[in-house]
């Protein structure tokens, strides 16, 4: 992952995804997506300029490599089609599928564990399994318990271990969920009705102890104007997924976000006398995060005061789960589905995040040449999120998942930079 150049333009692929920007929904406002080819040039086309004076004092983030308190490093489960939500039967048993969801697994969390309860809740069960206690697997444990059922959830580990605490933690609902192709056009709906119902279900955490879901403006900035000039094509080799069975271009990616522009805040670009940054151009969006924390805990204390029960347990294959008790599962296993189901549709999607210390008088996030940095309660998270300038192919096909400190490092040394140039009072 090598830096961007100062004078090339962030990327829309980078804007649209899966890290940060709510306000990459926007452009659908604007008419057919084709008119516009990024959302910056969608804000500049609405004229959405910030009002004066509603940029808050920003706090520098102090960013440096020798504050690194951990990295993580996650295998987003990408498939190609779309998360699978089928049911088939093993024994004597009903196994609902729910995984695959790439980047997008705890934004549409709780819409996939209603699609899979009410499959579910179709065949009548007192009690209901679930394997898996990541994000999937304890919302549809949620849900199953709403829904009336007797719960217990078989798992190798709890959620502070699993994958689902890696990841970014933002509202990205369409990032790398599927190829436009292989899904067809009748999963547009699908990813609808889970993007709204999670949307929904999100704003009921608002507000409680701990933030366990909250808000930051996040600040997108660039040394250019956010129109001008060509898009990259985000293209890693010659062919394309039927041709190789590996995605190639970020356009193979599946883009749904206009379907829900009518509930998502739009992005405002900021005049050049409120922008608090170094930088010639910045745009303001407010982005949904979760802080793993204070949100796992809660899940997990309502899980277990609705009478859920969790069971340590690891499968190696479909007939171990022949033994489960319970009639019913919900299989929510992540990408550990493309050895356990023998799932070699699953394609890995690598992402690192790095953490420093919180900086709780820190309250905003940042994107700027490729390198994202969002202050949580858990702690500042620095991720490179296209350091190698391609898209949504960024990590696509990497397995690789042990921590790479280099990569860290020039994730932060964007930031170092930019905040040493951060004008002294300011914001």
């Amino acid at each position: 992952m090598t830096g961007f150049d100062d004078n090339q333009k962030i990327r829309r692929s980078g804007l649209k995804r899966r890290d940060l920007f709510a306000g990459s929904l926007a452009f659908g406002t604007l008419g057919a997506r084709g008119m516009w080819n990024s959302v910056p040039a969608a804000a500049a086309a609405l004229q959405r300029t910030a009002v004066g004076g509603t940029v808050p004092r920003l706090v520098p983030m102090r960013a440096h490599a020798d504050q690194i308190t951990d990295i993580k490093v996650c295998l987003r489960p990408f498939r190609p089609a779309g998360p699978r939500l089928d049911v088939e039967r093993v024994g004597d048993k009903v196994v609902i599928h729910n995984y695959g969801h790439g980047g997008s697994g705890w934004s549409l969390s709780w819409g996939s564990a209603d699609i899979a309860v009410g499959k579910a809740a179709s065949l009548s069960p007192r009690r209901i399994a679930v394997v898996g206690c990541g994000v999937i697997g304890l919302t549809s444990a949620l849900s199953a318990q709403r829904a009336g059922f007797d719960v217990t959830i078989y798992t190798r580990d709890m959620l502070p271990h699993t994958r689902s605490v890696r990841a970014n933690g933002s509202w990205t609902p369409d990032s790398r969920i599927a190829l436009t192709a292989p899904a067809g056009p009748q999963f547009a709906e699908v990813w609808e009705q889970m993007a709204r119902y999670s949307w929904k279900t999100y704003r009921d955490y608002l507000g409680l102890p701990g933030n366990p879901i909250d808000f930051r403006d996040n600040y997108t900035l660039s040394d250019t104007p956010f129109e001008e000039g060509p898009e990259p094509e985000g293209r890693t080799g010659p062919g394309d997924y039927a041709s190789t069975g590996m995605p190639r271009a970020t356009s193979e990616f599946a883009t749904y976000g206009d379907r829900i522009r009518d509930i998502i805040p739009a992005p405002e670009l900021l005049a050049s006398q409120d922008n608090p940054f170094p930088v010639a151009y910045a745009q303001r969006a407010p982005m949904m995060m979760f802080n793993f924390g204070a949100y796992g805990h809660l899940l997990l204390s309502e899980f277990y005061q609705a009478g859920g029960k969790v069971v340590i347990r690891e499968f190696h294959t479909p007939a171990d789960m022949k033994s489960i008790a319970e009639p019913v599962i919900i299989n929510c296993p992540g990408y550990a589905a493309r050895d356990l189901w023998g799932d070699r549709t699953l394609i890995p999607v690598r992402g690192q995040t790095t953490w420093l210390p919180p900086q709780p008088d820190v309250t905003y996030g940042v994107e700027y040449k490729g390198a994202a940095a969002l202050s949580k309660s858990d702690g500042l998270m620095i991720q490179a999120v296209d350091l190698n300038n391609v898209g949504e192919m960024e990590g696509v096909g990497n397995s690789f998942e042990h921590a790479d400190r280099a990569e860290s490092e020039k994730a932060i040394a964007v930031f170092e930079n930019l905040f040493a140039r951060f004008p002294a009072g300011r914001g």
